[in-house]
This record gives structure tokens, sequence and C-alpha cells, in this order.
């Protein structure tokens, strides 16, 4: 075996190198995929319901969401569940929004409206208004969702309140969005699976980094412990998952990912209104702890080498039949692990683009991070 090596790099000792890169970034790939990402795909989970009578407070940030809030707030105050409220901070909005909450308060008791008029000066994007319906929240339960979210069934509540067991003060659930067969909705799609196989296999591993507030709970009194949002108020963004990438351990945390469970909202309507959403996304990534940085990076950083490695090697055709089982071992790790998380979270239609949508995001990611060095992204309106 030592003789073996020692001819390959003796033949051509660059691209021996470049063939013990691709091995190298195989086996962290493999290892992403069935430790981290295998942690979601074969998690079984209990399908009976647990029943819970802890009080829950949903809480809506909404700025001129008329519409959104018309559809969407009634199946938020009709969930089969004993005792919550859902907490509406009407955050300045200049639309019709205030009669709306009045008229709907008329019909739901349960329903709480607290107006904020202007921001602080200190305080970026929507976490003064988060700030302030936490704090007018009645119950230490608190569960997060938008506007412009729906649950995915009446049991959406009961779920994610179900796994507040003793020592969980926080519990990630999943935020989907609805489905067409434009190119766009598949890759969005195909977006926040890769972004939800990261986050809640991490969770489950034991080393929960961020959540997304179209779907995540957390307990009042961590808020408190926390101190908010104090630590990153100038950041305009990631009042949910700088929060979570500051509050959640690994025994602290749960994950809810049962289909009744999710949220469903709205995709960016165009590409470009898709791109400003990533630059937004990954402004927050730079201030995740290092930990959570490397783990992330090392991933990224072993995709590029992977593919950049087989390329290579296979343009040249050095030992093409050893580049094409390395290959397709990944690939078929990378299809089966998606397709299982894809099944989990009622997810389907893409997984055979998953390759080509990879190769794409390896691209644009770094550009938009370029893009976020040079000019930052819009505020949360």
């Amino acid at each position: 075996m030592i003789l073996m090596i020692q001819d390959f790099y003796s033949q051509n000792p660059l691209l021996f190198i470049t063939l013990i890169l691709l091995v190298f970034a195989t086996l962290v790939q493999l290892v992403y995929y069935w430790v981290i990402y295998g942690k979601v795909a074969f998690l079984k989970q209990k399908n009976e319901f647990v029943r819970s009578d802890q009080p829950v407070s949903v809480i809506v940030c909404a700025r001129d969401e008329y519409y959104n809030l018309k559809e969407n707030l009634p199946l938020l105050l009709n969930q089969d569940y004993s005792t919550y409220e859902v907490v509406v901070v009407n955050h300045g909005s200049e639309d019709e929004t205030q009669y709306l909450l009045r008229d709907l308060a008329d019909v739901h008791k349960n329903l709480k409206i607290v107006n904020v008029s202007q921001d602080l000066n200190f305080f970026s994007g929507k976490k003064f208004p988060l700030s302030i319906g936490i704090k007018s929240a009645s119950y230490e339960i608190l569960l997060f969702t938008d506007a412009d979210c729906i649950p995915s069934s009446n049991q959406w509540l009961r779920r994610m309140a179900a796994n507040f067991t003793e020592g969980t003060e926080i519990v990630l659930g999943y935020g989907a969005y609805s489905k067409s067969r434009s190119l766009l909705n598949l890759l969005i799609r195909f977006d926040t699976t890769r972004i939800a196989m990261n986050y809640l296999g991490f969770a489950r591993f034991g080393m929960p980094y961020m959540g997304v507030g179209r779907n995540m709970a957390y307990r009042k009194s961590l808020f408190y412990k926390q101190n908010g949002f104090i630590s990153h108020y100038r950041i305009q963004s990631g009042d949910d998952d700088l929060f979570i990438n500051k509050a959640a351990s690994a025994i602290n945390t749960r994950i809810e990912i049962q289909a009744d469970a999710h949220t469903i909202s709205k995709p960016k309507a165009s590409f470009d209104q898709w791109l400003r959403q990533k630059r937004r996304h990954l402004l927050t990534g730079g201030y995740y702890k290092p930990l959570h940085k490397f783990a992330l990076g090392l991933f990224a950083v072993s995709q590029v080498i992977f593919w950049a490695s087989a390329i290579v090697l296979l343009v040249l055709w050095y030992e093409p039949y050893v580049i094409l089982g390395i290959i397709v071992v990944r690939l078929f790790s990378q299809l089966l692990i998606t397709g299982k998380v894809m099944r989990k979270l009622s997810e389907k239609g893409f997984l055979l683009l998953v390759p080509l949508f990879e190769l794409f995001l390896m691209i644009v990611s770094p550009l938009l991070a370029f893009a976020n060095m040079l000019n930052k992204p819009v505020k949360w309106r």
C-alpha cells in the first residue's frame, strides 16, 4: 500500500495532492451528512399528542401588514389549545391595520394589541417592537411567527408547547414556504431545507446555533436572563438567529418537525428580492460564536474543495474511475440524507436538482457576502 502511494506520488505529485484533498473533503462531507444531518433524517418523533396545559403567548410583529393579518391572523386565533393569547405588535403601520385589529379584538378575546408608534434610534430592525411585545406578553412560554405566516394546522401551538418539558427553554421549529413549480420557488425551498438541515441537525447534535423567527419558541425568563437583544442591538437583523446563537445550549434546546407543527409563508416573488433576503441572512452569520462559524465554514470550504478537485482530476483524466467512485459515494449520501430530510419536512419536487442548486449557491453566496462588505442590505421595514 505504501509503495503504491509512493508510486502515485512520484508519477505526478500535484495531482496526487489534489486527490488527497478530494478524499479529505469527501470525508468531511460524509461526516456532516451522516452524523449531523442524519440526526434529522433518521429522527423518530412520536406522533401521538402530549397534552400540555401551559399557557402560551404567540407574538407577531407587523408593519403595514393589513392583508396578511386579515388572511392569517384568524388561523392563529383559532388554535386547538386551552389557554393562550396572540400578541400583535402594530409597529407604526400606516395602512388599515389598527382598525382590522380592533375589529378582531371585539370577536377574539385572546387577541392582545400593542401599538408602537416609533422606533428608538439605538435599536435596529424589529428588535424594539419585538421587545415590547415580549414584555407585554402575559405568559412564560413565547411562540414566535411572522404576519405573513400561517400555521400548517390548528395543532401547531400544541405541538410546539408540548416540547417545553423540565429544563427546556428553546424549541426550534420549521418555517416552510408555499409551493409552486417555478424554478425560483424550487431554489428557495431547497435553500430553506438546506438551512433547516443545518440548524436542526446541529441542535440535535448538541450544538444549536440559530432558529428562524417564522417558527420558534422560548421562555420569557430566558429573554430577561440574556438581557434581551442588548448584545446585538445595533445589528438590524438577527432577532431570531443571533438571540438563539447566544442563548441556546445542548441541554436547553429541542426541535419540533412534525408536519402539523410547521408554519408556511409566501416566498419572495422575484430573484432580486430573494437575493436581498439572502444578504440580510448572511450578514448575521458573521456574528455567530467562533465555534459555530468554524463548523459552518468547514462544510462550505469542503464543498468547494470537493467540486474543484473532482473537476480538475476528471478533466485531466487522473485515476478517473477512483474519482467517479468518490463522487458517486458523496452524491449518494447527499441525495439519500437530503431526501429523508425533505420527507420529514414535507418538501418535495427538487431532490434531483439538489447538486445543481448546491453548485449555484456555492458561487452566489460568496458574491453576496462580498456585496455585504461593500454595502449593507436594507433594514427591516
